[in-house]
């Protein structure tokens, strides 16, 4: 027992001395590894502005700038220098800005950073010479998408920055907050929180409904417009009697409508790509799809093996109403762009003999035709089950 005793008092006292080493290691390392980094960031704005005279650091306390900013220094001819720290493969991916008064990127440089392939070293320079309108035609690297999206983001977050240093508006806001903001403005009795309806019926021109959580209300999207309405479908808000007549037309089916699923073990033909299927109230089907992207049938190494997971919306005839991407394990920063609204939503309206006229996504190949192969199973899907094949 004493020995025992012993042993864990031993055990306790190296633990606590192998702390206090450590402790007293960071406390030499931590002030070394920051002056670097401070000598790094002296030196580079030269660097990353070559024509720079009379650098000045700014108090950003004055200023709302994208989160991915920490410092930024003016110069006499109008220019900025901004330093950005942003999370690629790793974390802690630390650059550099320069941009001059025409909002032009003039010069990147990598400080530090934990990414795993160099790729953030050089990636810099595709980007120098690019402006907010041009820095979007700048490729990421197969391979290293995470690292080269973050990077390049942080050096868009630059760009709006150094307009908002200059006295200019730039919104900063992501799609999601925009969006909410506007359902909020429309409908404020819903407290910030909305759900979006998956529209099953036909409803002309009304692109999205969003269902209050707190079951206050709805908020209709048409063309530009976010028209609030009540729990019945009732518009609350001043528009035009055609804005006001057309989504009174379509709200009741949208807001009664409901689904009944399909028993599909009878239909042996059914596509493989179909994973359920429902009848809705007013006649229409609704799909749930799976499709084989690069997460499936991409290289080994990189690929999710996660299928794209699809809603879609149909009618009788074959027209597809709405469609939706709900899951994706796709390449991040290429494949995964079949999340966004501007791709899945090419699909809408188009039926068996136009679906495959959409934009690909670029370089994405194996996404795009995966896609659209499910998309496929859908009019199959249709004549099976509107012809009772079994």
């Amino acid at each position: 027992m004493k020995n025992h005793i012993k042993n864990v008092l031993s055990l306790a006292l190296i633990c606590a001395v192998v702390a206090l080493l450590l402790a007293i290691t960071n406390s030499i390392a931590a002030p070394i590894i920051k002056e670097q980094e401070e000598a790094a960031v002296s030196s580079g704005l030269v660097e990353v502005l070559p024509n720079g005279e009379g650098f000045e650091a700014l108090d950003l306390s004055e200023f709302t700038l994208p989160e991915t900013v920490e410092e930024a220094y003016s110069e006499k001819n109008g220019g900025y220098v901004i330093k950005l720290r942003t999370a690629g493969y790793g974390s802690d991916l630390i650059l550099m800005c320069g941009i001059d008064k025409d909002g032009t990127v003039k010069g990147v440089k990598y400080v530090s950073g934990n990414e795993t392939l160099g790729v953030e070293v050089t990636y810099g320079d595709n980007l120098v010479n690019t402006t907010s309108d041009t820095i979007d035609a700048v490729e990421t690297v197969a391979g290293a998408t995470k690292t080269s999206a973050a990077f390049k983001n942080a050096v868009k977050d630059a760009l709006n920055s150094a307009v908002i240093l200059g006295g200019g508006s730039v919104d900063i806001r992501d799609e999601a907050t925009i969006l909410n903001d506007n359902l909020s403005i429309a409908l404020p009795s819903a407290e910030g929180k909305f759900t979006e309806i998956f529209i099953t019926e036909e409803v002309g021109n009304i692109s999205a409904v969003y269902k209050a959580d707190n079951n206050t209300g709805f908020v209709f999207v048409i063309g530009e417009n976010f028209v609030a309405a009540d729990v019945n479908g009732d518009i609350t808000a001043e528009f035009g009697e055609a804005i006001k007549n057309e989504i009174s037309a379509v709200a009741p089916k949208i807001i009664n409508s409901t689904m009944t699923e399909i028993d599909l073990s009878g239909f042996a033909d059914m596509p493989s790509h179909i994973q359920k299927a429902y009848k809705t109230s007013g006649g229409n089907y609704v799909f749930d799809l799976r499709a084989a992207g690069y997460g499936i049938n991409g290289d080994k190494y990189t690929r999710s093996n996660e299928y794209i997971e699809i809603k879609v919306s149909v009618t009788p005839a074959g027209k597809i109403i709405v469609c939706k991407t709900t899951a994706q394990k796709e390449s991040e920063g290429i494949g995964d762009a079949c999340a966004n609204l501007e791709f899945y939503s090419q699909f809408n309206g188009k039926e068996e003999a136009n679906y495959g006229e959409i934009d690909a996504i670029a370089g994405a190949t194996i996404t795009t035709n995966g896609y659209k192969s499910a998309i496929s199973s859908v009019f199959t899907a249709i004549k099976i089950l509107e012809g009772g094949a079994r």
